[in-house]
């Protein structure tokens, strides 16, 4: 058993009885190499991450090769999850010297830190026209034995690179502006994939940032007193609504169980690469979610509660927080757990199973390794049609027989959990419930309550939401500091911007759905504290704080990946909080941000599509709206109701009873009744309305 037996992390511990004498990151390891005069070879990967099983099985696991990289090289592995810091480095590193990267990440490093030789995964023998990991690790030691001049000259010039492309990034660009804006959206409607759905090509990645900005420029183009019926004649809404649905048919969506995998291995949104994470469903869900609100088409609405479902039932701790992911592995087998034979569906559905079958098109030689991924085949008019039942009756029917088939899957040995929560993607999925546990129907179908003066909404997403807040502002807080990551009681010592950001947006949604302050208050100090440790003065902010571990550059990525970049949530988070406060500051330090991108954004649109959102809430009519009413009288609900009728991105709401407390935010205060009835001020472009008090006024000003 080596080091990371002791580690808080499951990608960390799943090594620890490899042969490999792995460090975790730290000053033992760093020290060691100085020491000894020996190159670092950093291996960083994540629990769900299928290849990094693969490697480890076939090379760490491996006496022959482990004797080698103790002898040689000191070992370090590092879960990309915790340290995503490191993660950036290298793998910019690993991308301009291969051209591409990936996970695992193979890293040679010298004792000072710096990458003189990089790859992903490498098999145990040449293959795939690959180089064998023994090969590659003789090759090294060799030239670090030999040649120590050179790499280190390697190592010099790529970290050079480095600070050099860090420093390219923060130069100001030039103002986001409309034309940006359009031209990005133009870019993305002429690159779309109208066969299968989506942008690109196999392995297909679902891109739920785009989708978000596509579904906000559609309604510029949508009268809001069309009927919801006309809506899809908007080209771009059109886009956005066939890529949802694409990938909702199954194969990338887990129709059984709910929830979406990481991405599609073909171009058809079939084949997943099983594995979920918490980011892809707090993203994707959301996209769901305000397709619904804009089309109010019960198809995304069910898959917006069957994925929350999913995530309450298979990636939640009891204490609150969200789980980082489920592995795409089962028993050794990669998506065991999700595929089906012919003979278990009809065992388990039995009279059923004609129809299923014909939903599914699922045959005896199924359509992956033998197995079945299920997708749909036939829509709901043809089965109805084929099988002579009401249109109606389809839906219930299939949701019934996804119901058999997930109580006898629960019998299955389950993938691995990644039970670690990170306060980033955590903050992701609060954002996510909380707008579904204030616009959305509750699973039994019966309204959400209403808000009312101090008063819960009864609804299972808005309790979820709400243990989710305090178990990040408690357990991954400990005495007022942040922390990225928890697990069984332990934080680590690291957090990062994307920690900040995040959970300031999810605290400023869950606001709004019910006007707790106490979530506006802690919202506008993390904004605070955010400031303070990330800022930096030449535009945007660091990834990592001011007080933190002295690394080889110090990171500052604004290119959104799989997940937001943490200056795109950044920006997010300060326009927000501007439109609550009026306070200048978030404003231009905001604007500031937006400078960095704003040509890269309209030439690569897909890689920063957070940051096209977030502009697009700058460059709106951002309506910010105040509700008041007397405490013990009259609520607001019925004029909240009107507000929350619609989707409307580029609005912010907050509510009190007058007058507002201390805590409150600025946009509450200096507004009092309107003849002693519950009022709605509305304000937009740094002009407020004349208060209302009647849902015809409100509507008309919305």
């Amino acid at each position: 058993m080596n080091r990371l037996s002791t580690s808080n992390s499951p990608y960390l511990r799943q090594h620890a009885h490899n042969p490999v004498d792995w460090f975790p990151w730290g000053e033992e390891a760093l020290a060691k190499a100085r020491n000894e005069n020996k190159p670092i070879f950093l291996s960083i990967g994540y629990a769900a991450c299928h290849w990094c099983h693969v490697m480890a099985h076939e090379s760490f696991e491996d006496a022959e090769t482990a004797a080698f990289m103790n002898e040689r090289f000191v070992n370090i592995k590092v879960d990309r999850e915790e340290r995503p810091d490191l993660d950036a480095i290298y793998m910019q590193a690993t991308v301009a010297m291969t051209g591409s990267g990936g996970w695992p990440m193979s890293v040679f490093l010298t004792p000072d830190l710096k990458p003189f030789f990089t790859g992903t995964y490498f098999p145990p023998v040449a293959r795939y026209n690959m180089p064998s990991f023994k090969d590659v690790l003789t090759g090294i030691a060799r030239t670090w034995k030999e040649q120590q001049s050179e790499a280190t000259r390697v190592g010099n010039e790529v970290s050079e690179h480095l600070q050099q492309a860090l420093s390219i990034s923060i130069q100001s660009d030039s103002a986001f502006t409309h034309e940006h804006l359009e031209l990005a959206a133009k870019n993305l409607f002429d690159s779309y994939d109208w066969g299968n759905g989506g942008w690109g090509s196999a392995p297909k990645f679902p891109q739920p940032m785009t989708i978000e900005f596509l579904l906000r420029r559609s309604l510029r183009s949508i009268d809001s007193t069309v009927d919801k019926r006309g809506l899809e004649n908007s080209p771009i809404l059109k886009s956005s609504l066939h890529a949802l649905r694409a990938m909702a048919r199954g194969g990338m969506y887990d129709v059984v169980g709910g929830g979406f995998s990481r991405y599609s291995v073909d171009n058809f949104w079939r084949v997943p690469h099983f594995e979920k994470m918490l980011y892809d469903n707090a993203l994707l869900t959301r996209a769901y979610l305000h397709a619904w609100q804009i089309t109010g088409d019960p198809f995304f609405k069910r898959i917006v509660i069957e994925s929350l479902e999913f995530i309450a039932r298979e990636m939640t701790h009891p204490d609150g927080g969200f789980y980082s992911s489920l592995d795409a592995d089962s028993e050794g087998e990669e998506g065991k757990f999700y595929v089906w034979a012919l003979d278990e569906i009809r065992t388990t559905l039995k009279d059923d199973s004609d129809f299923f079958e014909a939903a599914y098109g699922i045959t005896a030689r199924g359509n992956w390794e033998g197995k079945t991924v299920l997708q749909r085949a036939l829509d709901d008019a043809s089965l109805a049609a084929r099988f002579k039942l009401d249109l109606q009756t389809v839906p219930a029917k299939l949701a019934d027989c996804h119901s058999q088939l997930l109580s006898a899957r629960a019998t299955r040995i389950r993938p691995g959990t990644d039970d670690k929560a990170l306060t980033s993607w955590n903050g992701l999925m609060l954002a996510t419930l909380a707008e579904a546990a204030r616009v959305i129907t509750s699973q039994e179908g019966r309204e959400i309550a209403s808000w009312r003066q101090g008063a819960i909404r009864n609804d299972m997403f808005y309790n979820l939401t709400t243990r989710n807040a305090e178990f990040l502002l408690s357990n991954l807080r400990p005495n007022g500091k942040l922390k990225h990551s928890w697990r069984e009681g332990k934080t680590t010592d690291e957090v990062f911007l994307e920690d900040y950001a995040a959970l300031i947006l999810g605290l400023l949604e869950l606001y709004q759905t019910d006007f707790n302050n106490k979530w506006f208050a802690s919202a506008k100090t993390l904004a605070d504290d955010m400031i303070e440790l990330f800022n930096d003065p030449a535009g945007g902010f660091f990834d990592t704080a001011k007080d933190g571990e002295a690394l080889l550059v110090r990171p500052k990525d604004v290119q959104d990946n799989a997940t937001p970049s943490g200056n795109a949530l950044a920006c997010e988070a300060l326009l927000k909080l501007a439109a609550f406060t009026d306070d200048g500051k978030y404003r231009d330090l905001a604007e500031k941000s937006l400078g960095l991108v704003a040509n890269m954004a309209t030439r690569y649109p897909t890689a920063f599509a957070r940051w096209l959102s977030a502009a697009d809430f700058a460059l709106g009519k951002v309506k910010q709206v105040a509700l008041v009413s007397e405490a013990g009288g009259e609520d607001a609900s019925e004029l909240l109701r009107v507000v929350e009728s619609a989707y409307r991105p580029n609005l912010v709401v907050a509510a009190s009873a007058y007058p507002p407390s201390d805590e409150a935010p600025d946009l509450l205060k200096d507004r009092p009744l309107k003849n002693g009835k519950p009022t709605a001020y509305v304000c937009e472009g740094f002009v407020c309305k004349n208060p209302v008090t009647t849902i015809a006024e409100l509507k008309e000003l919305l």
